[in-house]
């Protein structure tokens, strides 16, 4: 009976014990099933009704966004020729050095010309002889012994010779090969006494003064690109330097191949930097936009055709019934416009300095959840203090030193000369 009565005793006492809610000692361990009903595990907290899932925070931030579009393109001298000679001929004389600044109208290779310049004595004797015949011929009709017939022939034969005269000029003309304008000569294989062909190369010319920059953009952007608009330019053979490019010409026609438009851009090259052939980068910028709100790309995710993030909806819960460092977190559609450097601009769903989901948000599937939060993305992007409105090129690495910039320069600019001729 005493066995019994302690075993009722000790029932009673269980039965109130469980009635009570009683729980484990201080400092003791927490049942499993307890733990599993603890606050943020319900249908709000992470997927399969565990802990929270862990996400990273940044802070949308509103940046002047500029309008531009990058290309790349060719340099290409503004003039350029191959000197080749019209007629076969055996050089007598050469005036030119390779690679030296010859003048427009300077004599660069001669011909042998003995041929054509005894043709110009025949053509200039014959045509003394007719006009003499035909002042003679004028003295004698005056005085009514020839016919006016005869003064017509001997007018005639005057006007025959003077173009067999200009004939044998322009034979002997082109057996001198002058420099069609101010250039710099390229590096010839030609000596005295080689004999050429007709169309065989002698050297070629350059005009490096400006520089012409053949590039591409994009179809949707012919509409805003303009004559005298300004490129910038760098290239990879330069480093630490950028020029001025001025846009002076766009192709009509959009090519069907790539969808794009041609665009012709000239530099200012009197410092004699660039060199035909190099490899050009082209930025063109075509205004700026203040306030676009900017996301890192990761904070958009995609499901069913449509895009959306994951924004704080409320702050760190506080109190006994969430544990601290929680929040909650909503689903919202956003609308995506510029790309820049890492960044998306959000059109829309997105405030400037709200905080948006940039990692852990492919483990939530609800449209508001609670999550635990952690500040290592906040500390990256600098959001405990205010976002700088800052260009959206200002994302891309920086040179190891600073650009030295070659500007376009107004009237006495060598593209604006080119322009005017």
């Amino acid at each position: 009976m005493v066995a019994v009565g302690a075993l009722l005793a000790l029932s009673a006492g269980a039965w109130w014990w469980q009635r009570a809610g009683g729980s484990a000692p201080a400092g003791g361990p927490v049942p499993a099933a307890s733990a599993a009903r603890g606050p943020g595990n319900g249908a709000a907290g992470g997927a399969g009704g565990g802990a929270p899932p862990v996400v990273e925070l940044a802070t949308a931030r509103a940046m002047v966004l500029s309008d531009s579009a990058s290309a790349v393109g060719s340099l290409r001298a503004r003039q350029s020729v191959v000197l080749r000679p019209e007629v076969a001929g055996r050089v007598t004389q050469l005036g030119f050095r390779d690679g030296e600044r010859v003048r427009r109208g300077q004599l660069l290779v001669q011909l042998d010309d003995r041929l054509a310049l005894a043709q110009v004595q025949q053509a200039r004797a014959e045509l003394g002889i007719a006009e003499s015949n035909h002042r003679r011929n004028a003295d004698l009709a005056g005085q009514g012994f020839i016919s006016a017939r005869a003064v017509d022939e001997s007018q005639a034969a005057v006007a025959v010779a003077r173009a067999k005269l200009e004939l044998a000029q322009a034979s002997a003309a082109r057996l001198k090969i002058l420099a069609p304008f101010g250039a710099l000569a390229g590096i010839g294989n030609v000596h005295v006494g080689d004999v050429l062909q007709a169309g065989a190369d002698i050297v070629h010319l350059d005009d490096l003064d400006a520089m012409l920059l053949d590039f591409r953009l994009p179809e949707r952007w012919q509409g805003r690109v303009r004559r005298g608009q300004i490129s910038h330019v760098t290239l990879d053979a330069l480093p630490g330097h950028a020029f001025e490019a001025v846009i002076q010409a766009i192709d009509p026609q959009i090519d069907a191949q790539g969808r794009s438009v041609a665009v012709r851009a000239c530099i200012d090259n009197r410092q004699a930097l660039l060199r035909p052939g190099m490899f050009a980068r082209v930025d063109t910028r075509f205004g700026e936009r203040s306030g676009a709100v900017m996301l890192p790309e990761e904070a958009v995710l995609s499901q069913g055709g449509n895009l959306y993030v994951y924004r704080l909806a409320a702050g760190p819960a506080a109190g006994a019934s969430a544990p601290e460092g929680t929040a909650e977190v909503e689903r919202v559609p956003v609308t995506l416009g510029a790309r820049q450097a890492g960044l998306v601009e959000a059109v829309s769903g997105v405030a400037a300095g709200e905080r948006i989901v940039v990692a852990g948000q492919q483990r939530l599937n609800a449209a508001r959840t609670r999550v635990r939060l952690t500040r290592a993305a906040d500390a990256a992007a600098g959001a405990d203090g205010p976002a700088p409105a800052a260009s959206a090129a200002a994302a891309a690495p920086a040179p190891a030193a600073p650009l030295q910039w070659h500007r376009a320069g107004s009237g006495g600019n060598a593209c604006a000369a080119a322009a005017r001729g």
